[in-house]
């Protein structure tokens, strides 16, 4: 029934981070990897871009000033149109406990920034509906 496992057409990213560099530099890669990439600079803007996007996939920093990674990732997996979209968190720390804290609020998976783009089109490959 989903034909676009095999990679029918772009996959759409939706990339959320307040550092300005961090979200160039993964539109850069992502779009170069045949994808197409919605930004935005926080969680309140990234929930404004959900409903116009309809992202197959999300990167989300953790920390971000009024509403942290965990609190938007929280968000999009209650809201019934989104609870599907994997979510994979962004973070400048490599602590089991930010993980295990992704996972409870139901992120797929987790990547260390400043990040490659083999890392990131790695994980897009992965988790891609």
């Amino acid at each position: 029934m989903n034909e676009q496992v095999s990679g029918a057409g772009p996959t759409r990213i939706l990339v959320i981070d307040d550092s300005n560099t961090i979200r160039r530099s993964a539109e850069i890669f992502l779009k170069q990897g045949g994808h197409e990439v919605a930004l935005a600079e926080d969680g309140f803007d990234a929930l404004a871009k959900l409903g116009d996007f309809h992202p197959d996939l999300v990167f989300c920093d953790i920390l971000m000033p009024r509403l942290d990674g965990y609190q938007t990732c929280a968000i999009i997996k209650r809201n019934p149109q989104f609870s599907g979209v994997p979510v994979i968190m962004l973070s400048s720390k490599d602590g089991l406990f930010d993980k295990a804290r992704g996972r409870m609020v139901g992120s797929q998976d987790y990547l260390t920034k400043p990040f490659t783009k083999d890392q990131l089109l790695q994980a897009v490959l992965q988790h891609r509906p």
